[in-house]
């Protein structure tokens, strides 16, 4: 199918190896570096363990790529999340990617986080569900909706604002990055808007959500950065109309970008031979956009 566009307007152990291969090809070298443990500014112990990543996709800029697990510690709490950091032609810019409901150790998403590295971001994972995704057997929407209804929002919300932190302390707070960007899928589309909201332009420059679930529309006014929303049409989960009204109401520079035909996934897990091409060009948008709002 073609592209149209509707509108132009961070202890505990940590583990180390990613448990299913990445459907690009990319593997994963452990090495012998111990847990490294340090503390941030809110004297939060964090734990991580390094593992490389060969090159395996013909991106230009993908030469090397580091993952690093780590685990942060407050009380008794304990939050996990992945970041993968660009080993060459390393731009300096942090990215936080908020998974579908599947989870931070998803090889879909890792998949995807791995090639946004490869264009020279450090992009973290955090685990949103504290170890208990909805997993992919589970098909009973009475079940799903009872797992969700277990999802905190304000411990999720708190989550992403302590691994927000994180970033800010090791990007900006030494002059790298001015700004961060933040993109989510599905239920991680929805929970970008949020956390734009929340955050009001302070260290998000720029949010990109690919087919948003269970949007607040009364967040988007709080919204200061532009937003790129990417989704297909034929998507019953992710309304068009929803998403162009939410759009209307953010600050000027956002945009709706639709693929006709298309479901919900289909960018960062397709199904067929045609979502794998305009899930191809929906990288692309979503790579430029960053690079324009972000590194230029």
């Amino acid at each position: 199918m073609g592209l149209s566009t509707a509108r132009t307007s961070i202890g505990s152990v940590c583990v180390c190896a990613i448990s299913k291969p990445l459907r690009r090809h990319c593997h994963f070298l452990p090495t012998s570096v111990s847990p490294v443990f340090f503390q941030d500014a809110a004297d939060s112990k964090i734990s991580c363990s390094l593992v490389n990543v060969e090159d395996g996709i013909d991106d230009e800029a993908c030469e090397l790529v580091s993952g690093v697990e780590l685990s942060l510690e407050e009380g008794d709490e304990n939050i996990r999340a992945y970041l993968f950091k660009a080993v060459k032609n390393n731009n300096g810019t942090g990215l936080l990617l908020l998974s579908d409901v599947f989870g931070f150790e998803d090889s879909f998403t890792r998949d995807f986080a791995y090639r946004v590295a490869c264009n020279g971001y450090n992009i973290l994972v955090p685990d949103l569900f504290r170890g208990n995704p909805w997993t992919k057997d589970q098909q009973d929407p009475d079940v799903f909706e009872k797992w969700i209804a277990r999802q905190n929002p304000e411990r999720i919300a708190e989550d992403i604002t302590r691994w927000t932190k994180w970033l800010v302390d090791e990007f900006m707070a030494v002059g790298i990055s001015k700004k961060l960007g933040i993109i989510g899928f599905c239920f991680g589309g929805g929970q970008v808007l949020k956390v734009l909201a929340k955050d009001q332009g302070a260290c998000f420059g720029t949010g990109v959500s690919f087919y948003g679930t269970r949007i607040d529309p009364l967040a988007a006014s709080d919204i200061k950065a532009p937003v790129l929303f990417i989704l297909g049409d034929n998507d019953p989960l992710c309304q068009v109309s929803e998403i162009e009204n939410v759009e209307k109401k953010i600050a000027s520079g956002s945009k709706v970008v639709l693929f006709p035909g298309r479901g919900h996934g289909f960018a960062h897990r397709p199904g067929s031979p045609e979502e794998d091409v305009d899930a191809e060009q929906a990288y692309v948008i979503m790579r430029d956009w960053l690079y324009d709002r972000l590194v230029v």
